[in-house]
């Protein structure tokens, strides 16, 4: 129910402090590169990203008011509006355009250009951003009482606690470098295994194993314990269940896709041929039946937003927190995106198909806006929209008489515009509650969010480089170790080309798609259990570790109800640190992989990374041994999550 009192933000409309200053834009454009980045390694690895708005406006209070001396609150959220930005960029790009490396790979083609995917980033956070404008008074304003926004909201509420702001970032700083050197070492220096695996011999098929990683259990203790026990329910069905019984069943036979017998494949190499197709259609089938179940709520919302979209009042009567960038300015940049849509070759489409794209993310963007605010940016459905948006555009496409490796392309870019258009939606649309809560000045929050989507667009075509010369998207190393599985991407690719050329294991693909069905039925989350299905167990089982981590915080005895808060806070702080932290030293890995510095005794380039590793070292010193380091390792890891959260103070202990 709306509440009927008044609401009073923060800062009054009539009093105005800094906000766009060039410490707050300075600050916000670097978060928004590291969290961009950052969120692109943890995409392209478990399929899954973090919103960056809470430990951005952490780093920003701990910077500008620790540091800098500087106190305005509404300076610190400038910095996690513009940093923000970042994220969501990244988290729409990573969906979709890794697919097209891995298909100019395939192909023998050249890599797509470093313009093309700012292009394409640019029009789709252009869009996000723009067409959510409009809206904000109709979402956040006449609904205040009505849509919670938990994003939004939580970030407004570790703001106001801004007097926490040095204890907060420090906390934010520790993981971060403490994973980072984590990560160095594992992955680095390869002192120990970052994945321990171990065979079933006698169960032939079967494995398990974990990568002890810091953004994994990051990632565990940020969704809880639901979330990633579903992950792990879908990695046992596929790695203790139906790949023994493919080895059994399949035994000396030869299943397509493998062109060798079953009895010769590894259980890598099972995975690789049969699950991630199963995993395939039911993470397809997941999106679309949860875009079908919100179907009415989508409508309403979509109907709700247009009804209050061009209601104004007139600009001389409005206050300094509800100016928002003038209507003429956002139609005419709307027509410069068409434009560019219409004449950039990195999305050849016509005219008339420009203007259906951004009629396409209008229609997205309304229902991400609103929707973000019900269930929260974590729960947007984002897969459902790319998925959808890619069926729609590749039947059009090949009606169009457009197939093959052109069809293709177009596909994913269509899709990539939108994609990204969704997930800054919704960003936007949590930033400028936050802003609302607080008293920002709209406006200058939405320029904001406009200069932290062109910089992270600028950024992220560079980023994709990086990672895709230094491990390849999809490609498994000579121990048959996938470094970037990249999900999302690898199933959009599934997707498109499953329409265009059709000669993929359908039988697969269906039985995981009627597998989604019989999961839904049993009123399990369908996205959830197909993500762990899909990917390696050795992710959920990590993932299902920190997840124990936030349930035995929330449920341990403690003597005020405001300690337990505190301590999940906490490490809530320091699992984003360690997510962040592990990203930025996996860039800086990515770097040291691709500089050559000689050549081997057998001919090959040596790169840096090699230079440094001591993989031979640990390999002939340690041996069977390395996994129970890796494990000890781990275990260290742990402990100093337990440090930054429940024994953060030394009274908590009961």
């Amino acid at each position: 129910m709306k509440d009927a009192s008044p609401f009073k933000p923060f800062i009054p409309a009539e009093k105005v402090i800094p906000e766009i200053t060039f410490t707050s834009v300075l600050l916000g454009c670097l978060l928004s590169v590291i969290f961009g980045a950052a969120n692109a390694y943890l995409g392209l690895r478990v399929g899954l990203t973090i919103s960056a708005s809470i430990p951005a406006a952490v780093i920003s209070m701990g910077i500008v008011r620790m540091i800098l001396k500087k106190n305005s609150i509404l300076e610190n959220n400038m910095v996690q509006t513009i940093g923000s930005a970042g994220e969501s960029v990244a988290a729409g790009a990573i969906f979709t355009l890794p697919a097209l490396f891995m298909w100019c790979q395939e192909w023998g083609l050249e890599s797509p250009s470093l313009i093309s995917i700012a292009v394409i980033a640019l029009c789709g956070g252009g869009l996000g951003a723009l067409f959510m404008i409009p809206l904000r008074r109709a979402l956040i304003v006449n609904e205040h009482g009505s849509l919670p926004y938990p994003e939004g909201t939580a970030c407004s509420e570790v703001l106001l606690a801004g007097e926490e702001g040095g204890s907060k970032a420090a906390t934010v700083f520790a993981g971060l470098g403490i994973a980072g050197v984590y990560k160095l070492i594992a992955d680095g220096l390869q002192l120990f295994p970052s994945k321990i695996h171990f065979e079933f011999h006698r169960y032939r098929g079967a494995a398990v194993g974990a990568d002890v990683l810091p953004a994994l259990l990051g990632v565990g203790y940020i969704c809880g314990p639901r979330i990633a026990s579903y992950m792990l329910c879908g990695g046992i069905l596929s790695w203790l269940v139906l790949m023994p019984l493919i080895s059994i069943f399949g035994a000396t036979d030869i299943l397509f896709p493998s062109m060798e017998s079953v009895a010769a494949l590894s259980s890598q190499e099972i995975w690789e041929h049969y699950i991630k197709y199963i995993g395939a259609g039911a993470l397809a089938a997941g999106g679309v039946i949860r875009l079908i179940l919100m179907l009415p709520l989508l409508l309403r919302t979509f109907c709700k937003a247009v009804k209050g979209y061009f209601t104004k009042a007139p600009a001389a009567n409005l206050a300094r927190t509800d100016q928002d960038i003038p209507m003429s300015t956002i139609v005419v940049m709307i027509c410069a995106i068409i434009l560019v849509l219409w004449i950039s070759p990195a999305i050849p489409v016509t005219p008339i198909g420009a203007i259906a794209i951004a009629l396409l993310g209008f229609f997205f963007t309304a229902v991400t806006s609103r929707l973000v605010g019900l269930i929260g940016s974590s729960n947007n459905p984002i897969s459902g929209i790319a998925i959808s948006t890619l069926l729609i555009a590749t039947f059009v496409l090949k009606a169009g008489g457009h197939v093959g490796q052109d069809g293709m392309f177009r596909a994913i870019a269509i899709g990539s515009v939108i994609c990204i258009a969704a997930a800054v939606a919704g960003d936007t649309s949590q930033d400028l509650k936050t802003g609302y809560i607080l008293g920002a000045t709209p406006r200058k929050q939405q320029w904001g969010e406009l200069i932290g989507v062109a910089v992270s667009s600028l950024t992220i075509g560079g980023t994709l480089y990086l990672f895709h010369a230094a491990w390849g998207f999809g490609a498994a190393d000579s121990n048959g170790f996938v470094t970037l599985p990249a999900p999302q991407s690898t199933l959009m690719k599934i997707v498109v080309e499953g329409v265009m050329e059709g000669d993929l294991p359908w039988a697969l693909i269906i039985a995981g798609a009627l597998l989604a069905v019989v999961v839904l039925i049993l009123r399990i989350p369908v996205l959830p259990f197909a993500v762990g299905f899909y990917l390696p167990i050795h992710l959920s089982v990590t993932i299902m570790i920190g997840g124990l981590i936030r349930l035995w915080l929330e449920k341990r005895k403690v003597r005020t109800e405001q300690e337990r808060r505190d301590s999940v806070d906490s490490g809530l702080l320091y699992a984003s640190g360690m997510i962040a932290g592990e990203g930025i030293v996996g860039i800086l890995l990515a770097v040291l992989a691709i500089i050559p510095i000689g050549v081997t005794a057998s001919g090959e380039t040596m790169m840096l990374a090699d230079k440094i590793s001591l993989f031979a070292w640990v390999d002939s010193h340690l041996g069977n041994a390395a996994p129970i380091v890796s494990a000890i390792a781990f275990l260290l890891l742990i402990l100093s999550l337990l440090k930054y959260s429940a024994w953060k103070n030394r009274a908590d202990i009961q």
